[in-house]
């Protein structure tokens, strides 16, 4: 049961990597991997579910799994598509792939799509089994959904405030230091810090799902220390005027009220 749905749910997003991968090669553009990682997101929840029978899990639980995961992946995947329609390559990958010994594309391959393939089915190993889990859920489960919900205020309310403030600013305005911003420099990765907790919490009914803990710990290593805030901060700091006085005022990662610089 536990391995039918695992493979299922691997097999899914590897299919779903191939064909990103696809896309890429004949887009000329691999940023669209981030779009496929939303999808991903949602495709790991319905093949989880589809994997299992109803019967083998907590209903309630599958359907809280089930509606968060797909509710979160496709908006995701419908914002980042937007924001990258008609824009060139995101300077990440092309300085990714500047990199590459030989083929590009194989380069990529392998440094984006599999390896955000592997890294995904990890991440949503709490989803995976959550869907199997039958202890009924209870006050753990309601406190996953509530930091959810949190969440994914912050990481769709921080997008929309964002392109907002893209879409309107002036030559004057380079750093957006508005709105959730002004508490935090990224209220995007601190929304999906809380989700991915959030499913494991809703996931969590016995110690079975004790190892799956290893997804929203990778996720959080990831957010804070790897691809996430202080790659972003490196980057926004060497490129934007100003961005080092806006990290001295306002907290990394957790909102908090911003500091009085005299």
């Amino acid at each position: 049961m536990i391995a039918r749905t695992l493979l299922t749910t691997a097999i899914a997003l590897l299919v779903l990597q191939g064909m990103t991968f696809a896309v890429g090669v004949r887009t000329g553009k691999h940023s669209v991997a981030d779009a496929g990682w939303g999808v991903g997101v949602a495709l790991a929840a319905v093949a989880a579910f589809l994997a299992s029978l109803p019967g083998d899990g907590d209903p309630a639980r599958r359907a809280l799994l089930l509606t968060a995961s797909v509710l979160w992946g496709l908006r995701l995947a419908v914002y980042i598509g937007w924001r990258n329609h008609g824009k060139p390559e995101d300077p990440r990958y092309a300085d990714l792939l500047g990199k590459a010994p030989g083929s590009r594309n194989r380069y990529a391959l392998r440094q984006i799509y599999l390896l955000q393939g592997a890294i995904l089915w990890l991440a949503t190993v709490p989803v995976q089994l959550g869907m199997l889990e039958r202890t009924p859920a209870g006050p753990l489960a309601v406190a996953g959904t509530a930091l959810f919900a949190a969440g994914f205020f912050f990481e769709s309310v921080g997008d929309w405030q964002l392109a907002r403030f893209k879409a309107t600013r002036t030559s004057q305005d380079q750093i957006m230091d508005r709105g959730l911003w002004r508490y935090t420099r990224h209220p995007n990765y601190f929304g999906d810090f809380c989700m991915w907790w959030g499913l494991f919490a809703i996931s969590a009914g016995s110690w079975r799902e004790l190892p799956a803990l290893a997804g929203p710990l990778l996720m959080t290593f990831i957010l804070t220390r790897g691809t996430g805030a202080r790659m972003t901060d490196r980057r926004m700091r060497d490129s934007r005027p100003g961005y080092a006085g806006y990290i001295a005022r306002t907290s990394g990662f957790v909102p908090l009220p911003p500091k009085r610089i005299s």
